[in-house]
């Protein structure tokens, strides 16, 4: 677009046109068609020249330009009519990432036009596991699965400091009419975050926690507090949660739940109090953290760190490390990783390409990670070390909508000479 053209665009969205505007630009004569848009929008202080005091209006701008006129426009949005608010509400999102990096907050927006946003997303999915006999061991044999999810996510900006977010989810498993495997619509996340200045804040309730540079620890549904303080720098949290479904028996977190009619059996699978900190942020072209872990009710207490090295535009190199030091041996947990591309859900065609391989000494694992195939882990919760590859793929076949796809492979778990077969899994993701 010419840049002449979106100073006439963001005329109609200003609150009005002044005839006493003065014209700053000596390339912009009053003859010019745009004359009084780009003089009055000058005089608001919305749009600016160049050093050498020309517009340049046949240039064609750029989306970090457009972006920086649209966060001069939220600066007067008090002055403007409902349907011009509306149409500066969308291209407040549509360069969502370049007024963040300008520092603008686009919540900031919402706030204003109203107290309460809604977003979410959903994913079809098939993907596969391995079986169990009538013991509950592992078989090594895959079994597939076809299922669905939705979530509706709301944000609730109750004032300047203080906002509620809550996650509505239903499960739908469509090879199964069984109440287990289709959960009713549930609150997967509700808390509340209060900010104490521009770097401090407080979470409290039921929140997602993830460690590791590649989520290789993740709890979706923590019940607790957590505090933290810093910037995308440098950023310390200290929490204090119960970790759902921990699994006492085998001394770390399990996915089976909490069995209302299990009676006296629900003593292995209970909710554990974990005190958790860490420290992470961005250096150059490096991501950290150093996470540290206690749940001392269950023999488990780790320390570890992650790493991720943007080696060169587009590649990456990263890793994380933990070790259980409440565990007799201290076992030790590992992922070293590469990936190449870089997903954008905004734009259709990007792609990522990543694979991990990952070791768990027995005792080390505590459970859930961000990997969909989760059943090479489950292995390890079984009293076992295992060793496995994740290769990953993602493309964004239309905008707010991805294809994922995941392999694990060479699964052995150390002394169980079961042949484990390889597992896949193919799911759309879409974002609204």
């Amino acid at each position: 677009m010419k840049k002449i053209l979106a100073i006439a665009a963001a005329a109609a969205l200003s609150c009005g046109i002044s005839a006493f505007a003065a014209n700053p630009f000596s390339d912009v004569t009053p003859d010019d068609w745009a004359y009084q848009a780009v003089s009055d929008l000058s005089d608001q202080g919305v749009v600016e020249g160049y050093p050498d005091g020309t517009f340049k209006g046949e240039r064609n701008i750029t989306r970090y330009e457009l972006a920086q006129i649209v966060a001069r426009l939220m600066a007067k949005e008090d002055q403007l009519n409902g349907e011009q608010k509306a149409t500066l509400d969308k291209l407040a999102g549509e360069y969502a990432d370049e007024l963040a990096n300008l520092g603008v907050r686009v919540s900031n927006l919402e706030k204003k036009v109203g107290n309460l946003s809604w977003s979410g997303d959903a994913r079809m999915r098939i993907n596969q596991g391995y079986e169990k006999d009538k013991d509950k061991k592992f078989t090594g044999d895959s079994t597939d699965s076809w299922n669905g999810r939705m979530r509706i996510k709301a944000h609730a900006q109750v004032n300047e400091k203080t906002s509620v977010d809550g996650w509505l989810r239903q499960d739908m498993n469509f090879k199964s009419e069984a109440a287990k495997d289709n959960k009713g619509v549930y609150m997967q996340r509700l808390y509340v975050t209060h900010k104490f200045g521009d770097a401090t804040k407080l979470t409290v309730g039921k929140y997602g926690e993830r460690f590791g540079q590649t989520g290789i620890l993740h709890d979706s549904e923590v019940k607790g507090a957590e505090l933290t303080y810093g910037g995308k720098d440098l950023n310390l949290t200290a929490g204090y949660a119960r970790f759902m479904k921990w699994d006492d028996k085998l001394g770390a977190y399990g996915e089976g739940g909490i069995d209302k009619n299990a009676g006296d059996a629900n003593e292995d699978k209970l909710e554990k109090e974990v005190t958790y900190a860490r420290i992470a942020g961005e250096a150059s072209k490096l991501n950290y953290d150093v996470e540290y872990v206690n749940a001392a009710a269950a023999d488990y207490q780790v320390w570890g760190a992650g790493l991720t090295w943007n080696v060169a535009d587009k590649l990456d190199v990263f890793g994380d490390y933990y070790t259980n030091v409440d565990y007799k041996g201290d076992p030790a947990l590992w992922s070293a990783g590469l990936a190449y591309g870089k997903q954008n859900f905004k734009k259709p065609g990007t792609w990522r390409l990543a694979a991990t391989y990952v070791k768990a000494e027995k005792g080390a694992f505590m459970g859930g990670t961000t990997w969909d195939l989760s059943a090479p882990q489950e292995l390890a919760l079984e009293d076992k070390s295992v060793h496995f590859w994740i290769a990953q793929a993602d493309v964004t076949l239309q905008k707010n909508v991805g294809l994922h796809l995941e392999y694990a492979f060479d699964v052995d778990a150390k002394g169980d000479k079961t042949d484990y077969d390889d597992l896949f899994e193919a799911k759309i993701d879409y974002k609204f």
